[in-house]
């Protein structure tokens, strides 16, 4: 495995390319592939079967950076501030007692940089010692503060600990006091007020600063256990004064540790996973497969998917790296349209779940009447046929008669779109990239390999699969024979090995073995199958494997992926037992689709509960759900018998989802305990 000795030539062109678009493209686009879309990735390792992406070449060197002068993260920010002559660089809205905000404001490069030096001059004044030894802890939704205090840590190659909600106060008091934290940032004073709480279980803690200004009583409250809190102007004002006896900066090397990113999991406690400089710089040549939308110094990314995970913190530092700009949202996820609207981005990052309610909602006015639909219809089967020749257009007379309100609700300049977290449905993601008329990629990882390990190619528009390893990074499938997949066939667990895989867990050596074999490949848990192109397509889940008690061996994730095929069905959670032959299953309703369809089939009006208890609906989805399985292959005994309907959406509040959306299939078994024992006995 070799590094390289210097930067892509190819950004450079791309960066040329690109500086010159200030606004989208207009017109059509003909993408023309850095690499052949047939032949996407070569062979490097006959013994392991394991393939990098043609883009670095048949020696399969794999790629440590995108610029040879932004090795760490401390070094892609000044880059940055270069490249952008001290431009732009964080915004945010500021918002009044009633929550109406005003136009966006923005701190250049050089204050951002000058402000994180006095706050890290801050963290040293309170008695932190400089370098790896001291772990910060970040507490907050996305905003300036939460990226001045992170570059203040690498001033001082201190380590960055995100802590975020969905946690809860048993998780990150746990988290507290694994990383031994002695100092955290926190934005809200509710969220200062919950860590107080567990004082008794993180002792090493022993300076809250807060973004917001401090209440008396809080202050009092923290100062009866021996907390000092501050505010962050306080921290800030107190490192300036010390700039003569503060230490010199001490940066980071690329193989010094940057953050410890706990997983919430799906079961148990969270996970630490060891990420370096090193890491997360290689995970950053995952755009190294761009050309027509290279992020360049002219562009803006909306940021509200959460900075405490790993997606969103490598697609800003990308942006950092060449100078181009970041606006938060105000924090308020209702408010997130008006938001997009205002800041008009030129770079979005997604998840599945906001680019569904998307196609839920265009899909629901379709189905008003039976001119807009043939008009929809026609309109995505157009598109469609353009993208299959790598032809990207937002001047045809579909984009300006059917799909000029979605580009519209997204600011009308997005030029590249970036989805991951989770699978996205083939028909979402080529209604997506036909309403929006720019390049969406879909992106594949875990953060155990930072963010991303496979992202799809410009101008490859088949849907249904997620790419070629990033640069960084090579893949193979390895046999899971209990499930019948064998890498000679092209299937198999994905397991991934390069520079952006992680260092191990945090004081966790038996898990970090389960996950790092002793030739350091990753094992992701993931089945995957090589297509004929070259590119993974992502086919089950090796995890959360069961057996029915005839033996039968059962993946619920893959046969949640088939229902929800059903337009009825919002989310689902598949559900069996040891010592029963069947399934059953909890299903939330789509909320748009369902009254609506009742409504108009049944001449039902009624609320989400009253339908979820009706047993004429409950069949009805029931019936659906089946013809859907029998449409995704799936055998008899992959098909539910019976079905709960829940009115209410499962929700990271309710504990029943991780922050990336994915089911806490343990939680949600005991949350259902009683209806999932009631189905069990109606059918005994």
């Amino acid at each position: 495995m070799v590094g390289t000795t210097g930067s892509f030539n190819l950004h450079h062109a791309a960066r040329n390319y690109a500086d010159t678009q200030k606004e989208p493209f207009k017109g059509a686009l003909k993408i023309k592939p850095i690499i052949d879309l047939h032949n996407q990735t070569v062979e490097i390792s006959k013994e392991e079967r394991s393939r990098v992406s043609k883009l670095i070449g048949e020696k399969g060197e794999l790629r440590q950076r995108l610029y040879e002068d932004a090795k760490t993260l401390y070094e892609g920010f000044r880059r940055g501030a270069r490249e952008s002559r001290n431009g732009e660089c964080l915004g945010y809205r500021p918002v009044d007692a009633d929550n109406n905000a005003g136009a966006y404001r923005w701190l250049r490069y050089d204050e951002v940089i000058r402000r994180s030096e006095n706050i890290a001059r801050g963290f040293f004044e309170k008695g932190l010692a400089v370098g790896q030894s001291t772990f910060i802890g970040l507490y907050s939704q996305n905003r300036p503060e939460w990226v001045i205090a992170e570059q203040a840590c690498y001033y001082y190659s201190m380590v960055v600990v995100p802590l975020y909600d969905t946690l809860g106060p048993e998780a990150c008091s746990y988290i507290i006091n694994q990383a031994e934290i002695q100092l955290i940032v926190v934005d809200k004073s509710k969220k200062a007020e919950a860590i107080l709480k567990k004082h008794d279980q993180c002792p090493s803690l022993r300076v809250v600063v807060l973004m917001e200004t401090p209440e008396i009583s809080l202050m009092n409250q923290a100062a009866a256990i021996g907390v000092e809190i501050l505010s962050f102007a306080e921290l800030e004002q107190l490192g300036a004064n010390a700039m003569d006896r503060a230490p010199l900066a001490l940066p980071p090397t690329p193989d010094d540790l940057c953050t410890i990113s706990y997983t919430s999991g799906t079961t148990g406690m969270p996970k630490g996973v060891i990420l370096t400089h090193g890491n997360i710089v290689a995970d950053t040549t995952g755009m190294a497969i761009l050309k027509y939308a290279m992020i360049n110094c002219n562009d803006v990314m909306i940021s509200f998917l959460p900075l405490a995970h790993m997606f969103e913190r490598v697609l800003e530092a990308v942006v950092f790296m060449v100078g181009a700009r970041v606006g938060y949202f105000r924090g308020d996820i209702k408010m997130l349209t008006e938001d997009i609207k205002e800041l008009r981005p030129t770079i979005m990052p997604v998840v599945p779940r906001l680019l569904n309610r998307v196609y839920d909602k265009v899909m629901q006015e379709a189905h008003k009447s039976l001119l807009k639909k043939c008009l929809i219809e026609k309109a995505i089967s157009s598109k469609a046929k353009e993208l299959k020749k790598s032809i990207v257009c937002n001047n045809s007379i579909w984009d300006k008669v059917v799909f000029k309100r979605v580009r519209e609700g997204m600011g009308g300049r997005v030029r590249l779109m970036i989805t991951g977290s989770a699978p996205l449905a083939d028909e979402v993601l080529t209604f997506i990239r036909a309403a929006m008329g720019c390049i969406v990629l879909e992106g594949y990882g875990q953060t155990e390999c930072v963010a991303a390990c496979t992202v799809t190619m410009e101008g490859d528009h088949t849907p249904g699969h997620v790419g070629p390893p990033i640069p960084c990074c090579e893949i193979k499938l390895a046999d899971v024979p209990d499930m019948n997949y064998y890498a000679r066939d092209g299937a198999g667990e994905v397991c991934i090995k390069g520079y952006n895989v992680f260092q191990g867990y945090y004081k966790d050596p038996e898990k970090s073995a389960e996950a790092l074999d002793e030739d350091g490949w990753l094992h992701t848990g993931d089945i995957g199958r090589w297509t004929p192109a070259g590119t993974i397509k992502l086919v089950d889940r090796k995890k959360h494997i069961f057996k029915l008690a005839q033996g039968e061996y059962i993946a619920p994730e893959k046969i949640e992926n088939v229902y929800l095929r059903s337009k009825f069905i919002g989310q689902i959670y598949v559900h069996g037992e040891s010592l029963k032959s069947c399934l059953v299953a909890v299903v939330s309703p789509d909320p748009e689709v369902l009254p609506q369809f009742a409504e108009k089939e049944f001449g039902l009006s009624a609320t989400m509960a009253e339908l979820c208890s009706n047993d004429k609906i409950k069949k009805m989805i029931l019936d659906d759900m089946v013809s859907e399985g029998k449409k995704g292959g799936l055998h008899s005994f992959e098909q539910v018998k019976d079905i709960y309907l829940h009115p209410e959406p499962f929700t990271i509040e309710a504990g029943l989802l991780t922050p990336t959306l994915k089911s806490k299939r343990a939680a949600i078994k005991d949350y259902f305990k009683d209806q999932l024992e009631r189905m069990y006995r109606h059918l005994d």
